[in-house]
């Protein structure tokens, strides 16, 4: 494909995606309790399309489901990590309980808000573990890292977590 005919493409992409991006946006709203996290999606949403722009059908009704399609799957995604994100929370708070402190759901929000502000490879690690059920060794190979690292990371994360939780019992 020429240049030209790469740039027209290009235009045309961008067109369908600004053409249905409004009609993306309420489907996502309707769905979500918070606008933000609606303009988060349809973001994701569109980044998704472009990547993967050379399939999208030709057909104007057929680009439409096939937008439409896409938001579906981020929107579960989305959704999905909500799930696992308050399991997290859950799992921790009945550690709590189970060490002799008392959590209230203030707790749980203290704990999902320390996971949130480890450094990114350390939060990442925790999910694995804590939120999808992988191993240390499992998590290690999902991010490519040496299972030493991710051991030494999965350390470093709970010691940041614990003095993270400690400050907010402290305060």
């Amino acid at each position: 494909m020429s240049e030209r005919a790469g740039t027209i493409a290009d235009d045309a992409a961008r067109a369908t995606l600004r053409e249905h991006a409004n009609d993306l946006l309420s489907y996502l709203q309707r769905r979500v309790h918070a606008r933000e996290d609606a303009a988060d999606l349809l973001g994701e949403t569109l980044l998704q399309a472009w990547k993967r722009i050379d399939s999208m059908p030709v057909e104007p009704e057929r680009q439409r489901m096939w937008l439409f399609t896409i938001a579906a799957k981020v929107l579960a995604n989305f959704h999905r990590s909500k799930v696992r994100r308050l399991a997290l929370s859950d799992r921790l708070r009945d550690h709590l309980t189970r060490s002799g402190s008392t959590p209230d759901h203030s707790d749980a929000h203290a704990i999902r808000d320390a996971v949130l502000r480890l450094q990114a490879a350390h939060r990442e690690l925790v999910m694995l573990v804590h939120w999808d059920g992988f191993t240390i060794l499992e998590a290690a190979q999902l991010l490519d890292v040496n299972p030493s690292t991710a051991r030494s990371r999965y350390a470093a994360a709970k010691a940041a977590l614990r003095d993270a939780l400690a400050e907010e019992v402290c305060s």
